[in-house]
């Protein structure tokens, strides 16, 4: 179990911090409907998150019962999620706004007032299985698990620790809004206006360094 648990972690953690979704939930908090919005907007993203990285065991569990090769074909596909998180973070960095060039916002972003709890959820899951980078962290968890050939309780540990860690950029906003209530807005602030000053470079270390772990783990998994 320790081993699953460890070869996730890096993934976990790389959604947990995903600059977007922390700044979706606290603007969701900030209207009207904050409460059951945010509400919501959390609700989706657990489920959306535990469903990709369910689906993604299960073809794993599949394909190692088939072939009986519970961590060949995992490498090839960390190798190529590593190669991907290389191009995605290189792609960051070239579009990053140069300085003085003013940055727009999103256009969910400018509507976000009129959000009802339906459109909270959906705006979740998309930034949970429809973002790329998300998805690509995700799907790359869910492989790390696979690939260590553990049992299936351990590997349902170690998916239920994936799902946990990588919601905490909802949960804790949440947290802190239904325990601080108004008293919170200032320091939920501060958090978005830190998370978007820094989006950029956050993801661009982010899929930079995880690229090359995957890619390393991978090559050095299968020039063994």
């Amino acid at each position: 179990m320790g081993d699953a648990i460890g070869q996730m972690l890096a993934s976990a953690v790389g959604i947990a911090i995903s600059p977007l979704p922390i700044i979706a939930v606290i603007l969701m908090l900030a209207t009207p409907h904050g409460r059951a919005n945010g509400l919501a907007f959390t609700t989706g993203w657990l489920v959306s998150l535990a469903l990709v990285v369910t689906v993604v065991l299960l073809i794993g569990s599949g394909a190692a019962a088939s072939s009986g090769a519970p961590v060949g074909w995992t490498l090839w596909l960390k190798l190529a999620l590593g190669l991907l998180f290389l191009a995605l973070g290189a792609k960051q960095c070239h579009d990053r706004p140069r300085a003085g060039q003013p940055t727009s916002e999103p256009g969910w972003m400018q509507a976000i007032d009129q959000f009802t709890p339906t459109k909270s959820a959906g705006l979740a899951a998309a930034l949970a299985v429809a973002n790329p980078k998300n998805l690509v962290l995700a799907v790359g968890g869910a492989v790390s698990i696979a690939g260590t050939g553990a049992t299936d309780g351990a590997q349902a540990v170690a998916a239920a620790l994936l799902v946990l860690i990588g919601s905490l950029c909802v949960l804790l906003p949440l947290g802190v809004y239904l325990v601080g209530g108004p008293r919170s807005a200032h320091a939920l602030a501060d958090w978005k206006g830190w998370m978007a000053a820094h989006n950029t470079a956050i993801m661009t270390v982010l899929l930079l360094v995880l690229g090359a772990k995957y890619a390393g783990d991978a090559l050095s998994g299968l020039t063994s």
